[in-house]
């Protein structure tokens, strides 16, 4: 593991195995670099992958921001500083809320040619930005009042997850370690904005770009992910069939190999 310092000067975790082309891999909400482990390893062959545990998670600085618009600057400049470690012509994958900093971190500049998400969660149309904001105001008064445990709960039963396996969730070991991740809840809550796709500020990216969704996801998330790909200006889009949010990362690895070992190929050859 390697520790390197963001602009703020907090020490960011790095994990790094493989070899080839550098790859950056962007964790989503309550995520640690471990938990991109499995992916990475089917990776390693065909790239350098970086993993990292953003900041307030496992091994790296703690949050001091209290997220918002702060919070998203702090974190893009987590992602610039991996990027820059990772090497010349680092591509990035984001997976969920992480695709979402990876996009907006481009967006402000970020010198990636290659990009991929997977169902970045926005929530674009009336009912998704209302969904959006009573989420959000409750997220921070849980976490305000000290209920990490409730605040957690808000985020897995908006992911989908039914009542009875948050309660068998909540007694077993993993439980206290969620816990401890529930104040950085508010960087992923912050990096959604309002939960629309924001199309104006995403045509300044300019990397090629790959969205993905899984074919067995809610209807909005991939309905999202079409919207998404449409306000990129070098995007394709692509379903996984029999997926869902939460992806195999032996039916991912193939599709990410191909797009960035391919399109970086190419970018070499020209």
């Amino acid at each position: 593991m390697d520790r390197i310092l963001s602009a703020d000067s907090t020490p960011i975790a790095c994990h790094r195995r493989g070899e080839g082309p550098p790859l950056v891999l962007v964790g989503g909400a309550l995520g640690i670099a471990a938990a991109d482990a499995p992916l990475a390893a089917l990776l390693a062959p065909r790239f350098t992958v970086v993993t990292y545990d953003r900041r307030g998670r496992g091994a790296s600085g703690a949050a001091g921001d209290g997220g918002g618009v702060a919070g998203v600057r702090r974190e893009i400049e987590d992602l610039a500083a991996v990027v820059t470690a990772a090497g010349p012509g680092a591509s990035v994958f984001g997976m969920s809320s992480g695709g979402a900093l990876a996009l907006e971190a481009v967006a402000a500049g970020l010198p990636v040619e290659l990009l991929a998400v997977y169902e970045p969660p926005y929530t674009p149309g009336a009912s998704g930005l209302l969904l959006k904001a009573r989420a959000s105001d409750r997220l921070h008064r849980l976490l305000a009042a000290g209920d990490r445990a409730g605040a957690v709960e808000l985020f897995l039963t908006a992911k989908g997850v039914d009542p009875a396996t948050v309660d068998r969730m909540r007694r077993a070991p993993l439980w206290p370690g969620l816990e401890a991740l529930a104040p950085t809840l508010v960087y992923d809550d912050a990096v959604l904005g309002d939960g629309a796709v924001p199309a104006g500020r995403f045509a300044a990216v300019t990397a090629r770009t790959l969205v993905v969704c899984g074919g067995f996801s809610s209807a909005r998330s991939r309905a999202a992910t079409r919207t998404l790909a449409e306000a990129l200006p070098r995007a394709r889009h692509r379903t996984l069939t029999g997926q869902t949010h939460e992806v195999a990362p032996q039916v991912l690895a193939p599709v990410l190999t191909e797009f960035f070992a391919r399109d970086v190929y190419v970018r070499q050859a020209s």
